[in-house]
């Protein structure tokens, strides 16, 4: 059953420009892997724009579900395999917040077209 749907969509030229201008936004945003990854992609702002958008719809489709309503950005970590495909790693602090919220599964998408990259996130729990 699904439960929750989130999507978001990033401007990469603003991505871009926070980048270039906030210090710590990286590391206040985006786990190791996540950082590992973009020193390695084509587009370094492509890449973040993609992943924080994953990062946002995450959010919108989980934690309505969840006491607290907040949480921290980086344990939302997107990974691609080597054909692309992405998915988000489930580490220990995002699956407490996922077992509070009822939820088994996290299905996601991720596309871009010129300025903009999008994600598209849903939130099942398996009856």
């Amino acid at each position: 059953m699904i439960i929750g749907i989130g999507i978001d969509l990033v401007y990469i030229p603003e991505m871009s420009h926070i980048l270039e201008t906030a210090d710590a936004f990286e590391e206040n945003t985006f786990s190791e892997g996540e950082r590992k990854e973009a020193s390695a992609a084509n587009s370094k702002a492509e890449y973040y724009a993609s992943v924080f958008a994953v990062k946002e719809a995450v959010f919108k489709a989980v934690a309505s579900h969840t006491k607290e309503k907040i949480f921290d950005f980086r344990i939302v970590e997107t990974k691609h395999a080597k054909d692309g495909s992405p998915h988000i790693v489930i580490g220990a602090e995002l699956q407490k917040l996922l077992d509070e919220a009822g939820i088994t599964d996290l299905h996601l998408s991720i596309s871009h077209e010129q300025d903009y990259a999008f994600a598209f996130v849903i939130a099942e729990r398996r009856e």
